[in-house]
């Protein structure tokens, strides 16, 4: 579970719990009653499915220096 801080999207939440924006996604797809929402206030508890996220994408290199 994520609580939002004000001015958080979709793919602020993504990057801020998997280190990536490319599960925005999903994340839309988890909490079907929040996907009308595009830049959230504080406070929203968004449902942050576990998903396994490659040990590349946490090192935080960029795509071109990842094996």
């Amino acid at each position: 579970m994520y609580k939002t801080v004000q001015g958080d999207t979709w793919d602020i939440i993504s990057k801020k719990v998997y280190g990536t924006e490319k599960y925005m996604t999903r994340l839309m797809q988890e909490n079907p009653e929040l996907s009308e929402i595009v830049i959230f206030p504080a406070g929203v508890q968004v449902k942050t499915p576990e998903i396994e996220v490659p040990a590349d994408v946490l090192t935080g290199l960029p795509p071109w220096k990842r094996r």
